[in-house]
């Protein structure tokens, strides 16, 4: 990575070291911001268009104005890892409601604050790409759906990191999150497909769930590849009796599950299917 600066706030570039906010910052102070989670593969950016609608989309429904425009935000990511001499890269965009007072009133807030960095990532080691994740359910359920959307990807994410402590002391890789009615709705930062034969089920978005922009490649590839995909309502006994089971997300990729809640899933291992969408995954994503 190059020694000039890297992160961008506000209009301006910073050294990790010197790129700080307010403490005033309704982000910081109330989680009142949404962000999106970009991928970068050898120079190009994945579905960069997707992510700046559905980062404009959460902005939108929780009433926060974004003072860049589509075409100023998209240029933004590309001079992000361009600065910082990256080819492979993840990229995060935040919008906060900006620096207000101590109070809740967002009118307080006159301006949003944008940041972009421009890093590495690597959700899980390279070798559970191979073994497979071991899942557990979490106690702790994702926003129910009148409440905060789990459809904005909104900066309060306390529900998926208690999910994440779950997993944690468990001796888990990963947590399963259910909905307010207990069913299924998506890992800890991913989406969730069950393979039952030829035909892949995923939670429709009403179940309570973000919908991926790595779900939507993955629903192509599989399309063209024969299988049919399904959105339906899932309980946890539809995974535990798929014949394979795995996550898609930005920054996990495709990554099979071998057993959720001490069962067994399929044969124990990652299976041919879900090694065949992330090798046609892998081929999407390779200029």
């Amino acid at each position: 990575m190059s020694a000039v600066a890297k992160i961008w706030i506000d209009g301006k570039f910073y050294e990790k070291a010197d790129a700080k906010i307010s403490v005033f910052d309704h982000g910081l102070l109330y989680g009142d911001g949404v962000f999106e989670g970009i991928r970068a593969y050898n120079g190009r950016i994945f579905r960069l268009s997707q992510h700046i609608d559905r980062l404009y989309a959460s902005a939108r429904a929780i009433a926060l104005q974004i003072w860049l425009t589509k075409a100023e935000m998209t240029a933004l990511c590309e001079e992000c890892i361009r600065i910082n001499e990256l080819h492979d890269a993840y990229i995060r965009l935040v919008v906060t409601r900006g620096v207000g007072d101590l109070g809740l009133d967002p009118r307080k807030c006159a301006k949003a604050g944008i940041i972009c960095i421009a890093d590495k990532i690597a959700l899980f080691p390279a070798a559970l790409y191979e073994r497979g994740l071991v899942m557990m359910t979490a106690a702790t359920p994702v926003h129910h759906r009148e409440g905060v959307s789990p459809r904005i990807k909104s900066l309060n994410y306390l529900a998926h990191i208690l999910a994440k402590i779950e997993a944690v002391a468990a001796g888990a890789d990963e947590a399963l999150m259910l909905e307010a009615g207990g069913g299924v709705a998506e890992g800890v930062g991913e989406n969730v497909f069950a393979l039952h034969g030829k035909v892949l089920l995923t939670p429709p978005a009403f179940a309570g769930i973000l919908r991926g922009i790595t779900l939507d490649a993955v629903w192509e590839i599989a399309s063209a590849a024969g299988y049919q995909i399904r959105e339906e309502s899932l309980t946890r006994y539809d995974l535990y009796t798929a014949d394979e089971v795995f996550l898609t997300g930005t920054a996990a990729e495709i990554v099979g599950v071998v057993k959720l809640d001490g069962r067994v899933i399929g044969t124990g291992v990652v299976g041919p299917v879900t090694k065949e969408l992330a090798a046609k995954f892998k081929q999407l994503t390779t200029p």
